[in-house]
């Protein structure tokens, strides 16, 4: 055994998104499906006219998890299509 000391990496916030854009790029995709969907709900909040805000949270609630399921599901189409049909023998 070896007395060599355990070296502790510190990764600041920038590094790591930059690492996890690198590995996955659906990554920034969905963040930015994601801000975009917070966007959009916060000016329609506005212009919500006579409905009630639980059942407008609600409907904006489900439309961010639609969001969400459909990033992820294009980023494993994506993933599957890179693996399976532009694999190199």
């Amino acid at each position: 055994m070896t007395d060599k000391p355990a070296v502790m990496f510190e990764e600041s916030q920038g590094d790591r998104l930059l690492r996890k854009s690198q590995e996955t790029p659906m990554f920034p995709i969905a963040v930015g499906v994601l801000s975009v969907a917070v966007a959009y709900g916060a000016y329609m909040f506005k212009n919500k006219g006579k409905m009630s805000t639980s059942v407008y949270l609600m409907h904006l609630r489900v439309g961010a998890q639609g969001a969400a399921v459909g990033a992820l599901t294009l980023g494993l189409v994506y993933t599957m299509f890179k693996q399976h049909f532009l694999k190199k023998d």
